[in-house]
């Protein structure tokens, strides 16, 4: 597990996938922080990382990442962490357009095609 705040190449996110699950990497974003952990088999543990370091609950999401797809499908939006309804979010996925975009930007900023 490893919080990126910086950039991370392509190159090092396939070989996280090749040890892991072949071909995707978790990841939790902090939305507020624009910063993100990676490498864990599950989300919760990236979450568990990304508060000892000082994020807050309500800015953090958990995603997929598909190093060897492009677009709209090298990012999946599911994870059990994104369940909150005190926030309107009732499913794996995150709902809101606005946090998806911001989460989106932190991506594109952070890892580096």
């Amino acid at each position: 597990m490893q919080i990126i705040r910086q950039t991370l190449s392509i190159q090092g996110l396939s070989a996280m996938a090749a040890d892991t699950f072949g071909n995707l990497v978790k990841a939790v974003v902090d939305v507020d922080r624009e910063i993100l952990a990676v490498d864990a088999e599950l989300h919760s543990d990236l979450e568990a990382l990304l508060l000892q370091d000082g994020s807050g609950q309500k800015s953090l999401w958990g995603i997929n990442l598909y190093p060897e797809k492009q677009d709209d499908d090298f990012i999946e939006f599911d994870s059990l962490i994104n369940i909150r309804p005190s926030v309107n979010n009732s499913s794996r996925g995150v709902e809101n357009q606005e946090t998806r975009k911001r989460i989106c930007a932190i991506i594109t900023k952070s890892i580096k095609l």
